[in-house]
Formats: structure tokens, C-alpha cells, sequence
């Protein structure tokens, strides 16, 4: 499972970086996003049915296996990246992606719920964030895909898992607050890290 989950990132990553250079336009935010990179992540410990209380270790895994294939890839393509501040977002996000993607499998609804809002949020938080920070210079078509790809995974999850209204009220909730802590952390406080 470990072994899986680390060479499919070590892949991913390594394909975003050639992306960069040979994806059409409209595709190429795929390649320098976090949707680009949460969502095979996700899809990988999600797959993997890990116990709960090693999800959060597979998204750290994955999300630093990808890291360190795009930059090995980038490094070979004679494009210099150092992979530290991401190695750092991916020690922070990690847990939360593989954590809520091992929810998707949990008994209980409201547990359900709160993985599914957690993983649409961060794709609606990515959406919002590009149409309104970087749109002009990218296109919105991506923007617009991802936020869909949000708004429909949630609600075809729910249809078919969560069901009842409260548990819908909980994904809905969590999905607000993520894609809004989202885009807060990408707007201004990475920028500000960044420096």
C-alpha cells in the first residue's frame, strides 16, 4: 500500500513538471495547481482503504513523493526547483487529504460528511482562488472546472452516501469553511510567506 501510493505520487509529480511545458493552455493550471496534485493523492489513500490512523501518513507520503518527482523531473529538465516550502505544505496538508479521504470509506455518515466537505473544500477554495487571484493570466475555464468538479462530486456523494439532510448540512458546512480557509491561505498568507 505504501509502495503504491509513493510511486503513483512520484509519477504524478513528475508528469505536473513536463505538463508545465507541453499541456495547452487551457489545461496547463493542472500542472501548477494543488488541484493537480490533491486530487491523485486523495484518489491514491481513497483506493487504498487504509486504517484511519494511517490516512494521514499516506497523504504526507503522497503529497511528498510528488514533490520530490516533480522535482526530480524539473531538476532533469534542466529547471532548477527546490522542493523545501512544499515538502513543509505537503507535511501540513498531507494528513488533512489522506485523513479525509479514508473518511469517505467511515461507518458513520457525519464522519463521511466531514471527509467529503474537507476534499470538495479545498478544490472550491483552489477554484475561487484562481478565478478571482490569477484568472487573467491563466484563463478561468480550469477555475470553472474545478469549482464544478466541487460542487459535483459533493453532491453526487451525498445522493448516494450521506443522504439524510444533516449529514448533507455537515459536508455543505465543511466545504464552506475549507474553501474559505483556502483561499485565505493562498490569497494572503502564502503570498506573505512567499515574500
Amino acid at each position: 500500500m505504501l509502495l503504491i501510493v509513493a510511486l503513483a505520487a512520484t509519477v504524478v509529480g513528475a508528469l505536473t513538471s513536463v505538463g508545465q511545458q507541453f499541456l495547452p493552455d487551457a489545461l496547463r493550471p493542472l500542472s501548477n495547481s494543488a488541484s493537480g496534485w490533491t486530487i491523485p493523492v486523495a484518489a491514491s489513500v481513497y483506493l487504498a482503504r487504509p486504517a484511519l490512523r494511517l490516512a494521514p501518513l499516506l497523504g504526507v507520503l503522497g503529497f511528498t513523493a510528488t514533490n520530490l518527482g516533480y522535482a526530480a523531473a524539473s531538476n532533469l529538465r534542466g529547471h532548477p526547483y527546490d522542493p523545501g516550502f512544499w515538502l513543509i505544505v505537503g507535511l501540513l496538508a498531507g494528513p488533512l487529504v489522506g485523513g479525509a479521504a479514508a473518511l469517505l470509506h467511515h461507518r458513520e455518515r457525519r464522519w463521511a460528511a466531514v471527509g467529503a466537505g474537507l476534499l470538495a473544500g479545498i478544490l472550491a477554495g483552489e477554484g475561487v482562488y484562481g478565478l478571482t487571484t490569477v484568472a487573467d493570466t491563466t484563463g478561468a475555464a480550469y477555475w470553472w472546472a474545478i469549482l464544478a468538479i466541487a460542487v459535483v462530486a459533493l453532491a453526487a456523494f451525498s445522493a448516494r452516501r450521506l443522504v439524510r439532510p444533516p449529514t448533507i448540512a455537515i459536508a455543505a458546512a465543511v466545504l464552506v469553511g475549507t474553501g474559505s480557509a483556502f483561499f485565505v491561505g493562498f490569497r494572503w498568507a502564502l503570498p506573505a510567506l512567499l515574500g
